[in-house]
């Protein structure tokens, strides 16, 4: 099922889009149209938009319709395969020069396209990630929550602090690499939990060109609750041991971190039962949250968020450790 798409026109001549946005969706429409917002907003306008609704029981297509004479946009359902092949398969029907992907609960500053432009100019590149970052009228906790996931406190910097070509791994809520990457790599090849980790370790594998493009950053949402923020770190958590696997040595210390911290915080809750030694085992993650809560604050100004980024670490980090050791030992015997 599909939406024909229309070619972009200016001054009566007809442009093969540049970029070719691909967003597989599942269940989610009201994300998306703030995406789509965002899309049409744009000071560059080169470019085409893709929607794979990836076997919802949510459909986005009336609200595809709403933005067909605003945005030169296609829109396909199929069976629900997860994101890896829902990109893979909106590849295979893009017209564009580079792929660009973000996750449907991502908003764009209208520069977005306008950055990728200047740095594609400057040097050019086989692929690109960006930055994401919180904003105001994010919920209190959503904007917690994007403090953590991009803060050195809790991430080591593994999540976009790596300009270097060859260091840099892209995430899928903003990637971008050329059509002939995507030739040379086959696209992603899991279907699920770490795909865009795993592409990226490939393309470095492949001495490709990868770098981060500073400027051109997305508002991320992340989830509503903290209950959804666990889940979805759990699977960060697995989805690293699985790139491991395939890829051996690509598990570094900081990955480790997370599940140490668990396992240490579970040792300092026992330890209270020790009168002479409760107050030195749980100082550590005393100054710790302290550190993560100042922070946030001189991060974002705002004392509310300041004070969510306490739990929202302790749920990113448990979260992830959990499912990081959960998917260790399910895979002892490999």
């Amino acid at each position: 099922m599909a939406l024909a798409s229309k070619e972009v026109v200016f001054c009566n001549v007809k442009l093969v889009p540049k970029y070719s946005v691909v967003v597989p969706v599942y269940n989610r429409p009201h994300e998306l149209n703030e995406l789509l917002a965002s899309l049409c907003g744009q000071t560059f306008k080169n470019f085409e938009v893709i929607i794979v609704e990836d076997g919802s029981a949510i459909s986005s297509k009336q609200l595809i319709a709403k933005y067909e004479g605003q945005l030169n946009i296609s829109y396909y359902y199929k069976e629900n395969t997860g994101p890896g092949p829902s990109r893979n398969y909106g590849f295979e029907r893009a017209s564009g020069d580079y792929f660009v992907v973000f996750d449907s609960d991502c908003v764009l500053p209208s520069t977005y396209f306008e950055e990728v432009e200047n740095a594609l100019n400057k040097q050019p590149l086989d692929a690109w990630g960006g930055p994401d970052r919180g904003r105001s009228d994010f919920t209190i906790p959503q904007q917690a929550m994007a403090y953590t996931m991009s803060s050195f406190l809790t991430t080591g910097g593994i999540r976009g602090g790596k300009k270097k070509i060859g260091t840099y791994q892209p995430r899928s809520f903003n990637m971008g690499l050329s059509k002939d990457t995507w030739r040379k790599t086959g696209g992603f090849q899991f279907d699920r939990l770490a795909e865009d980790i795993e592409l990226s370790v490939r393309m470095k594998k492949l001495n490709l060109r990868v770098y981060l493009i500073t400027n051109a950053f997305v508002y991320h949402k992340r989830r509503s609750t903290f209950s959804q923020f666990f889940h979805q770190v759990f699977n960060f958590g697995r989805g690293r041991v699985l790139v491991g696997i395939k890829h051996p040595g690509e598990v570094k210390w900081v990955h480790w971190f997370p599940t140490l911290f668990t396992i240490g915080f579970c040792v300092a809750i026992i330890g209270l039962l020790i009168p002479n030694y409760r107050f030195y085992l749980l100082g550590f993650f005393a100054v710790y949250f302290f550190l993560i809560g100042a922070d946030a604050l001189r991060a974002t100004k705002s004392i509310q968020v300041a004070v969510l980024s306490i739990p929202s670490a302790f749920v990113q980090l448990t979260g992830y450790g959990l499912g990081f050791l959960s998917e260790k030992l399910k895979n002892l015997h490999l």
